[in-house]
């Protein structure tokens, strides 16, 4: 069920581009959406897409992940275990400001005569572009094209390329560039929504030194209660024929180069702007400053031309890797012109990139570097979401993640000891490793996060071959996981000896605090499973690493038996008269939700209810018993998938970003296109067309992931149980056009093409030594010698 509406497109303003997020005029009404969408990032730093000149803005934003504040967590009434401390990402030293004058005269955008305008997010690129030719009042044409960038190649820099050209007169022309620290204001009011960040109402950042050095300056502030360190440094290079002199300054929250030039017609004036960015908990604010320095000095070496050429190298191999093509669509079917579907997949995956890349020592925040929202911290949608693209994209990122999660696990050792268990008890959502949610029946609650990072570690291995990071790492994380398990259940008598699961929360936060959830549950189960096959494999085939692991953790294989044992007992809650697996123990009982009568502006319901009206009645916030059909699917029958499909699906509302890409998948696999295309749509136009009204906080970046699973595993039918990859594309009645999809599949390179007009699939093995797939139960061998195998499509469910 789908609740909320699209915006409708606006083809003059933004005209559709394959390869562009296009804007082609100034309008004040969507500042802060198009900041999110135009947002550039790496992974480690991300810019909001604000304009250079500082404003108009709609939320001002510069993120470095991981680079948080933490302040205490005041209940009302305290209890033993309730999480102690909040984390929020703060709002960085923003750099990027360039002011622009022109006979003393500003330019600002909502003032401006402008005779041309296009600002453009160029994916291909990997840059943030803008052109545009400003009137002033005393009829001076000027030409300002900017170029924003936030490197890929070099983790901590971002450069911005600001050209200025008077075309018809001379001019006194004064350029500012400065960088500054948004202190937060007293007149700020938390949001009842439980979405928004943490507002801070005092200093966040407190001055530790600055400097000024001819066109360089360096500002450093420290965090009060997470004590880490920000050094942020800019530095310059202008390239003009015009007479021109600087003068830099700077304060403690402030610096500025301010370049003054006698602008001759027809001459640019081209100032190119280095950022800096290092963060610390350790390091002094010397040594940080001096990291700075040695980042802006190897930027002025190599000049824009260089980064900007290695972007576009790093871009050029993201897209081999990545580009999923889409050509021939027909509109009758999808509503959208096949330049919209592309332009959409393409940005999704961009902002995954942009996202992850450079992440390295920490996680994937839930609206990335686009925006504050859900505090910068990190869910279990990286898992569940986004590594399957990076697995089979970019294994390298997805390694990067589980080494982050493996860090953690000290932290979830302590975590599962507050909460009264054995093993490891990773936080629902994080910056630190600490558990951060104040609400344990929607947070703490949802243990199957661990059973989720396993899983996410079980595709890894399976994709790779990565059996090394299996022994030195994922091991020791299985242990400690199946250890909470076995002592979170139990043999129920009254169920018969089968090993129950209370008392937690599935992924639908509209049914908390349940016994038996089913997703839950069978993730556990493949948890415990996971864990035992791993520790027979070492007993078996790597001694001393089972050695190893097995004094680090005191294992002992009476554990494994257990584990196993809970596994092959675990309670899977079927409703025999219905036919259909029950979301919980408690769900059927409630009373099903007024949806008939509950109007539109009342979602998502969580703003317009109390928890407690929800909790009493069958609906769901996002898929629960449909993602456990999709994520274990071979646990399920096709004829289980419908009936689940059907019964929970026009309960399930459109309140999280996380459930129509879902939805999508289980729809095609069961034979209802109708459906899956109009959920595929809604998850792949999230954000582009703001689907929840709430893109101004920042990108959903899971929903992008499923955007990308809806292509592998629904449109071409992927599956990747227990090792094997297999395919079963569909081509539903009146399908046109072709879906082009490349897979990294253990190092071999492996592009899937579903052509529906010719009515085929075909599978190439474009790099390797060979691959065996299965084509609809068909088991299909690729080598270097045939590397093409050609088939029909599956026709029907």
């Amino acid at each position: 069920m789908i609740h909320h509406v699209r915006l409708k497109p606006d083809y003059h303003t933004y005209p559709p581009d394959e390869w562009n997020i296009i804007e082609k005029k100034f309008k004040p009404e969507f500042l802060a959406q198009l900041e999110t969408m135009t947002a550039t990032g790496n992974g480690f730093l991300g810019m909001r897409g604000s304009f250079e000149e500082s404003g108009p803005v709609g939320q001002e934003g510069t993120f470095v992940n991981g680079f948080y504040e933490s302040w205490p967590i005041v209940y009302g009434e305290q209890a033993y275990g309730f999480a102690k401390t909040g984390q929020t990402i703060v709002n960085a030293t923003d750099t990027k400001i360039i002011k622009l004058y022109v006979d003393d005269e500003p330019f600002w955008l909502p003032n401006a005569h402008l005779l041309k305008y296009d600002r453009r997010l160029s994916m291909k690129a990997g840059m943030l572009e803008r052109e545009i030719l400003w009137e002033t009042p005393s009829g001076k044409h000027v030409l300002i094209k900017s170029r924003r960038l936030v490197s890929f190649q070099h983790r901590h820099l971002a450069a911005i390329s600001y050209e200025v050209t008077i075309q018809n007169a001379e001019a006194p022309v004064v350029i500012s560039s400065e960088m500054c620290v948004h202190q937060p204001t007293n007149n700020n009011s938390e949001s009842e929504d439980p979405r928004q960040a943490k507002i801070f109402t005092n200093r966040v950042l407190h001055p530790q030194s600055h400097f000024v050095q001819d066109r360089r300056v360096i500002l450093c502030h420290s965090t009060k209660n997470s004590r880490m360190v920000i050094a942020c440094g800019i530095d310059h290079d202008i390239e003009t024929d015009c007479p021109h002199t600087h003068k830099s300054t700077c304060s403690e929250d402030f610096g500025q180069a301010v370049f003054t030039v006698e602008a001759q017609p027809g001459r640019p004036i081209h100032l190119t702007k280095y950022m800096s960015y290092h963060v610390t908990h350790t390091a002094s604010k010397e040594e940080m400053s001096q990291r700075c320095e040695r980042t802006l000095d190897r930027a002025i070496s190599h000049g824009f031309s260089s980064l900007q050429a290695g972007q576009q190298e790093y871009m050029d191999d993201f897209w081999r890797r990545s580009d999923v093509q889409v050509s021939g669509l027909s509109p009758k079917s999808t509503k959208r012109s096949n330049t919209e579907i592309q332009q959409a997949i393409r940005f999704n995956l961009f902002h995954i990139l942009q996202a992850s890349a450079r992440a390295e020592i920490t996680g994937v925040a839930a609206k990335g570097l686009t925006g504050q929202a859900y505090e910068g911290q990190y869910f279990w949608d990286t898992e569940i979401y986004v590594m399957p693209f990076l697995i089979y994209t970019n294994p390298r990122i997805a390694k990067s993640l589980l080494t982050f999660r493996y860090r953690m696990l000290d932290k979830a050792k302590e975590r599962a000891r507050e909460l009264g268990k054995r093993g490891a008890m990773y936080p629902w959502r994080t910056i630190n490793g600490e558990e951060a949610s104040a609400y344990y029946a929607a947070g703490t609650a949802q243990y199957h996060i661990n059973a989720d990072i396993m899983y996410a570690l079980q595709k890894y291995i399976s994709a790779t071959g990565d059996t090394e990071f299996l022994k030195e790492y994922g091991s020791e994380m299985l242990v400690e996981t199946a250890r909470l398990w076995a002592d979170l259940g139990f043999f129920s008598q009254r169920r018969g000896g089968k090993f129950c699961i209370n008392g937690v929360t599935g992924p639908d936060e509209y049914n908390t605090v349940v016994d038996n959830n089913l997703f839950t549950n069978i993730m556990a189960r493949g948890n415990l499973r996971y864990a035992a096959q791993t520790i027979e494999w070492l007993q078996n085939k790597e001694p001393e690493a089972f050695a190893i692991l097995q004094k680090k953790t005191e294992l002992d294989l009476a554990e494994v038996t257990h584990w196993k044992e809970a596994a092959e007992k675990m309670y899977v809650p079927f409703d025999e008269k219905l036919g259909i697996n029950p979301q919980d123990e408690s769900f059927l009982n409630k009373e099903p939700w007024d949806f008939e009568n509950t109007p539109a502006d009342k979602y998502p319901l969580l703003l317009s209810f109390h928890p407690l009206t929800i909790y009493r009645h069958q609906v769901i916030k996002q898929a629960d018993v449909i993602l456990a059909m999709f994520l274990l699917g071979n646990d399920f029958s096709l004829e289980q998938k419908k009936a689940n499909f059907e019964f929970y699906d026009p309960l399930t509302t459109g309140d999280s970003s996380l459930s129509s890409c879902i939805q999508s998948i289980i729809a095609a696999e069961i034979g209802n296109p109708e459906k899956a295309i109009q959920y595929a749509l809604t998850a792949l136009l999230m954000d582009l067309a703001d689907v929840g009204g709430n893109v101004k906080d920042g990108c959903h970046i899971a929903s992008m992931g499923g955007t990308w699973m809806m292509m592998v595993y629904g449109a071409a039918g992927m599956r990747d149980y227990n090792g094997l990859l297999s395919f079963r594309p569909r081509r539903p009645a009146n399908a046109t056009g072709k879906l082009r999809i490349p897979l990294t599949v253990r190092g071999q390179f492996l592009q899937v093409e579903i052509d529906s007009d010719e009515r085929v699939a075909r599978y190439s093995l474009k790099e390797g030594d060979g691959l065996t797939i299965v084509h609809d139960d068909e088991e299909i061998r690729l080598t270097p010698e045939d590397p093409i195998a050609t088939r029909p499509l599956v026709v029907g469910s």
